[in-house]
């Protein structure tokens, strides 16, 4: 029986077929493996690049590395649900982003890995392993910014305005249909409008911009000083006596100051204080740096005069008023004929009101400002390029976003 079995074609041909179907679904099951894990692998790729774009349009420098990493995994994981339960789990324990760069370009990387068990019990799982790195890019030069991300009138001109920024962007981060609006007879000349959600009344004759029309729905402008610190509190130095006072740089505390009021260069750190020079006053001082803390407050009013610029070296340059951050005091800044202000004026979680006059508005002069809100009356001319002034520092507009890997 043994030997008709041998001499049997049909035995022959089932055993050799036997024999063949080893390797053919071990190769089988290597094109299952390969095939699902290029899926998973493309998924794991687009979810990436998603989630670094992103990134890219909420990061702040300001930002800690964990930051970084949760906003990441968040817009990762929404990315990745599509993707098998248990394989999406681990490939969200391995994510990672981290950032870096300076303000002429951050770039925003992130990883993650994605494993498939083997289709073949006992075979390691096959593993893929992806990355993307996003590019952000600072936009056009700004002279005006209003950060609250919802406010309507974020940035208000009004009135008689006349405000002429050659080359220079207003921008808004907030997201409200009227984010920047110009009413009344206000009258408007600038490189750009940049904001995040819409404009109203920018448009010719009374608005004439130099980029044609508004940028509307634009990704939101990075804070200029976001990363300034105040310096530390010193003794608070006693306030000489007097309606014409000169000052010397210091910690100054629980006053109000008025009168005519002269700074020395230097820096002023105020606590609780108040900078209201009243009717005929004055607040002059050349190479200062005045930082607005626990409360502080600055009103200049159209009955008195301004002369304020920055120093141009040293950790705040550049800079000419700085309210910190916490303080909600609203700013006012309406200094009468013969007022000339330079420099950053800065008060992130304030409302800031500017007038500018005739005199600044014949050459235009070094200014910035930042505030949650901005509205602007009176005429008013800004540089657009500065740099010296300023201290090196810049404020831009918007930002590009460019997938580099």
């Amino acid at each position: 029986m043994i030997g008709r079995f041998w001499a049997s074609k049909g035995g022959n041909f089932a055993l050799a077929t036997a024999l063949a179907m080893v390797p053919l679904m071990l190769v089988v099951a290597g094109g299952v493996d390969l095939v699902g894990t290029s899926n998973d692998a493309a998924q794991l790729q687009n979810s990436l690049d998603a989630a670094g774009l992103a990134v890219g349009t909420k990061y702040q420098p300001t930002m800690s590395a964990n930051d970084v990493r949760q906003l990441g995994q968040t817009f990762f994981g929404a990315n990745m649900s599509a993707a098998d339960a248990g394989e999406y789990s681990g490939s969200l324990d391995a994510f990672q982003a981290t950032a870096s760069g300076d303000p002429s370009a951050y770039y925003i990387s992130l990883s993650s890995s994605i494993s498939r068990p083997a289709f073949v019990s006992g075979a390691p799982a096959w593993q893929a392993i992806r990355s993307a790195s996003v590019e952000v890019k600072p936009g056009a030069q700004a002279c005006v910014l209003a950060l609250d991300p919802h406010a309507g009138d974020a940035v208000d001109l009004q009135g008689s305005t006349n405000v002429a920024m050659k080359g220079c962007v207003i921008a808004a981060n907030s997201d409200a249909a009227n984010a920047v609006n110009r009413g009344g007879s206000a009258v408007v000349s600038a490189g750009c409008v940049s904001t995040v959600g819409a404009t109203s009344g920018m448009t010719p004759p009374n608005a004439t911009l130099s980029c044609g029309a508004p940028l509307e729905n634009q990704y939101a402008s990075f804070d200029p000083l976001a990363g300034v610190t105040p310096p530390p509190y010193g003794l608070c130095t006693t306030m000489p006596n007097g309606k014409t006072i000169t000052l010397s740089p210091g910690t100054y505390c629980d006053k109000t100051w008025s009168g005519k009021i002269t700074l020395n260069p230097g820096i002023y750190v105020l606590r609780n204080v108040v900078i209201k020079p009243g009717g005929n006053g004055s607040l002059t001082g050349h190479g200062v740096t005045i930082f607005l803390m626990e409360g502080s407050q600055l009103i200049i009013n159209a009955n008195e005069t301004v002369d304020l610029s920055p120093m141009t070296s040293g950790p705040y340059a550049g800079i000419t008023i700085f309210q910190a951050h916490g303080n909600t005091q609203a700013l006012t800044l309406n200094g009468g004929s013969g007022s000339v202000v330079s420099g950053f004026i800065y008060a992130p979680d304030a409302t800031m009101t500017y007038t500018g006059n005739s005199d600044m508005s014949a050459q235009g002069s070094c200014l910035r400002l930042v505030g949650n809100t901005v509205q602007m009356t009176g005429n008013s001319a800004v540089k657009a390029d500065c740099t010296a002034e300023l201290g090196n520092r810049e404020m831009y507009a918007g930002r590009m976003i460019t997938l580099v890997k």
